[in-house]
């Protein structure tokens, strides 16, 4: 029974079509199809293709936000508070200040390094759980924002060259999507391929055997923050040249951003938070929305989508837990009981030393 089990596995990963790592594509393939039959007018077209990529490209770096330092197991609540802030800071400069675009952009990186390191202050030297902690920093910086714009509508930045930075086309799409990918492939190459990618993994596993094995804890905790909040500057900055100032669009992209990190910690590499993963995630909630508000019209969509895919992405990583957790038990009693049960040499063996007592409910030979 023990050699076939192995053969069984492979025959249902053989036949499984993929669904454990690749489910959320079959989704998205089955949303385009429906959609598209249900109305090819108006969802299959290039422009919807090219909306939903410039549209969901600053809500896809955000969601790489969150996906960093919550693989070295801390969640950053902030991301939203930043996103908003970089981007009205962005525009802030350079039509109230008069600063060009590129020393806008580096002031605004730089106050948004300021806050990861805070952040990072807080939870490594302060011992305050992530959660807690950016949910305070959050208040914060909203606060901040607040004494920035006065609480007025900033006036757009009018050159030319903010307006390209984000909205220039290359192969039909607009640039803040190309932007996303090449940010996507240099996050995935530091998470995947360089050993600051597995520490940070090693942290968020178990810190404690991180910490034993020579891993910096709280070093592979802190970078992670910073580098949250330095990406989240990255998309506030890119969201403002796209679509222009605005005072509370950062809460609207948390959820969003939380739903596409779990759900795609479900896909590519299940129970692991990976860049691809997350990707796909986005464009197949995205599409989804886009989708029903074609055929509803209601804009209150994307929080549904958004909520109910990150509760069932995190139910579906208990499940999968407790599984993965019943199956070793079980596999480790059957193991127990195999390796105590002793052969028929070894009962002979313990029968002759013990001088021929036997259990009566057992048979076995009983040691002295």
């Amino acid at each position: 029974m023990a050699a076939r089990l192995p053969t069984e596995r492979s025959e249902r990963r053989r036949f499984g079509l993929g669904l454990e790592k690749f489910s959320a594509i079959y989704i998205w393939v089955l949303f385009i199809v429906v959609f598209g039959v249900w109305t090819p007018g108006t969802f299959l077209t290039v422009s919807t293709l090219h909306s939903v990529a410039s549209s969901q490209a600053a809500g896809a770096m955000l969601a790489l936000a969150v996906l960093v330092p919550l693989a070295a197991g801390a969640y950053d609540l902030s991301v939203g508070a930043v996103i908003n802030l970089s981007a009205v800071l962005a525009i802030l400069l350079q039509s109230q200040d008069g600063m060009n675009m590129w020393e806008a952009i580096v002031i605004t990186l730089l106050v948004c390094v300021a806050i990861g390191v805070v952040n990072g202050f807080i939870v490594v030297r302060m011992h305050i759980n992530p959660f807690i902690a950016t949910l305070g920093t959050t208040a914060v910086i909203e606060a901040l924002q607040s004494i920035v714009t006065k609480d007025a509508q900033p006036i757009p930045a009018s050159g030319q060259s903010w307006i390209d930075l984000s909205q220039k086309t290359f192969l039909g799409f607009q640039m803040i999507f190309w932007y996303l990918l090449v940010l996507a492939l240099i996050i995935w190459w530091v998470m995947e391929l360089t050993p600051a990618g597995r520490y940070m993994y090693a942290v968020g596993g178990n810190a404690e055997a991180a910490r034993l094995a020579g891993v910096r804890v709280g070093m592979w905790t802190w970078l992670p923050l910073v580098a949250s909040a330095f990406l989240s500057g990255i998309a506030g900055i890119f969201y403002g040249s796209l679509t222009g100032p605005a005072l509370d669009f950062g809460p609207g992209l948390l959820l969003p951003a939380f739903a596409a990190v779990f759900l795609g910690s479900t896909q590519i590499q299940p129970g692991k938070p990976n860049v691809w993963g997350t990707l796909i995630a986005v464009f197949v909630l995205a599409t989804g929305v886009q989708g029903l508000q074609l055929v509803t019209g209601v804009q209150w969509l994307n929080n549904m989508f958004s909520g109910c895919a990150l509760i069932g992405a995190v139910g579906f990583a208990v499940w999968r837990q407790r599984r993965g957790i019943g199956a070793d038990m079980g596999g480790r009693l059957r193991l127990r009981r195999r390796t105590d049960r002793p052969s028929a040499g070894e009962s002979g063996s313990r029968l002759a030393a013990s001088g021929g007592e036997q259990d009566a409910s057992t048979g076995l030979g009983i040691t002295s």
